[in-house]
């Protein structure tokens, strides 16, 4: 038992180092989104790729698979849930897919990402696709290398999307948005045949951009965010960043004539900085300090931004400190306005800025497109007018510029291609987790009313934070909540919120 123990010890050692290089390389991207100055990029990039590169190198050498073999054939690994065994599955499983990939194709992917990233900003600034195409095409091409490298049974998507969400397949996500589909479809039409409209130009009057950065940070040290922990940037497109133990990194966007814009990007992104600072640190730099999935972990940003954040007895408590912050401009609102309109229901260009009830329409879009080009059936030159006619089907809306369409999002010029899936999963867990969470703790809307979050959030942290990697996503969903994941939740929940508009 010694020698296994010691070639444990040593992974354990060897892992938390290759992470400290991988928190250098996050520190530096967010950096790079948040205060890069505009001539560094290229700088940026050869630094970025060649940390990029080293991580690789290190994590794929012999040595770790020599101390995986080792622990992997001992007893040590015997409880398939306890800490080594967690460490050891979930390392391997990551060793074997990275030894697959060249360590000159991660290095270029990386270094592509920050000029790509660049000129994404530039090309979605002057709403101008052909700045970004060259850049996408490129980013497409290392994505197929990439799929090729890992390899897949059936689908390219699948290499690409097990990624970020550990076993799910372009087949699974496909049966989750036939679930949603129909009855998306159908509810959002009778909205918008009701004759209840909600009053949305409250929220596109003058709030100025002190106030709102005062009441954003105001809300998420309200529902739990550690501000000794962490920070409030601006970005162009709002993140949560992980650099590690005691430093959490979220940024939002603003603008004076979007209440809605800001603050509810605020929620989310502390929704995902919550679950960060929840994991436990003495594992950091292991499988069992490290989220999930990006499914699990955008469970937690909706779960806050919607469930809670959109729900009427947060309201109860934060609307008198908004009404406070922008009296003159709230001075002829009530609380049942202003509720209905952050419960608007319609079709908008902006995925960010969906409600709820369409978001996963936006979402669709970006699945289908992405599948379709890299089995090469869309052409990079095609995506702008492929997009839009996918706008139009599931949203009877044609954006007006490339902003609003295909430039919107960050995730492709970061070659994050199987990522946009992961958006609707969390819907689905978060409505899950949620019903769960209303039956196990009372009183749960009287405690929001009164500005008390801590109940749901030490609820997440002992029944989700906490385990890491643990379990895998929708395995984690059965053993938090007793059943299979399932659309009904977020249907019943979505159902709920258009009863405000008279439809059952």
């Amino acid at each position: 038992m010694a020698e296994p123990k010691l070639a444990y010890d040593r992974l354990v050692s060897t892992l938390k180092e290759i992470s400290l290089l991988g928190s250098i390389g996050a520190l530096l991207e967010w950096d790079e989104q948040t205060h890069l100055p505009e001539k560094g990029f290229e700088h940026r990039a050869n630094q970025s790729s060649m940390l990029a590169k080293m991580r690789h190198d290190w994590f794929t050498s012999a040595v770790i698979d020599d101390l995986l073999a080792e622990v992997e054939s001992s007893s040590l690994v015997q409880d398939v849930h306890g800490d080594v065994a967690v460490n050891v599955r979930e390392t391997r499983r990551a060793y074997d897919r990275a030894r697959k990939i060249p360590g000159s194709l991660v290095e270029e992917m990386s270094r592509t990402a920050v000029m790509s990233q660049q000129a994404w900003a530039e090309a979605r600034k002057k709403s101008d696709y052909k700045l970004f195409a060259p850049w996408l095409d490129k980013t497409l091409g290392l994505k197929k290398q990439e799929a090729q490298c890992v390899g897949y049974e059936r689908n390219p998507y699948d290499a690409l999307l097990d990624e970020f969400e550990p076993g799910e397949t372009a087949d699974g996500v496909r049966k989750v948005f036939a679930e949603l589909r129909g009855p998306l479809v159908e509810l959002v039409g009778k909205v918008a045949a009701s004759s209840v409209k909600a009053p949305v130009e409250i929220l596109r009057r003058s709030y100025p951009l002190a106030a709102q950065e005062k009441l954003g940070r105001e809300a998420s040290a309200a529902i739990g965010f550690d501000f000794q922990g962490g920070r409030l940037d601006v970005s162009v497109h709002p993140f949560c960043s992980g650099m590690g133990p005691g430093d959490t990194r979220l940024t939002t966007r603003y603008d004076e004539h979007s209440f809605d814009n800001s603050f509810f990007s605020v929620l989310h992104e502390t929704g995902h900085g919550l679950y960060e600072q929840g994991l436990d640190p003495k594992y950091a730099g292991l499988p069992r300090g490290d989220a999930i999935s990006l499914g699990i972990h955008e469970s937690q940003s909706r779960l806050w931004e919607n469930f809670v954040g959109r729900g009427k007895p947060f309201w109860k408590h934060f609307f008198p400190k908004v009404k406070s912050a922008f009296a003159q401009t709230l001075a002829d609102v009530n609380e049942d306005a202003w509720f209905l309109a952050i419960n608007d229901i319609g079709p908008s260009f902006i995925r960010t800025e969906a409600d709820e009830a369409t978001y996963n329409l936006h979402v669709l879009l970006r699945f289908e497109l992405e599948e379709a080009m890299l089995k090469g059936d869309l052409s990079i030159a095609d995506v702008p007018g492929a997009w839009n006619e996918k706008m139009k089907a599931y949203l009877g809306l044609t954006p007006p510029d490339a902003a609003r369409g295909c430039l919107q999002d960050i995730h492709w010029s970061g070659g994050a291609i199987g990522y946009f899936p992961t958006y609707t999963l969390g819907n689905l867990y978060a409505a899950q987790f949620f019903e769960k969470a209303h039956e196990d703790l009372a009183n749960l809307d009287d405690s929001f009313a009164k500005g008390d979050f801590s109940p749901l959030l030490d609820w997440l942290r002992e029944n989700i934070h906490r385990w890491g990697k643990t379990f895998r996503p929708r395995e984690l969903v059965k053993r938090v909540t007793g059943k299979e994941p399932s659309a009904e939740p977020l249907l019943r929940h979505l159902r709920a919120k258009a009863a405000l508009y008279g439809v059952r």
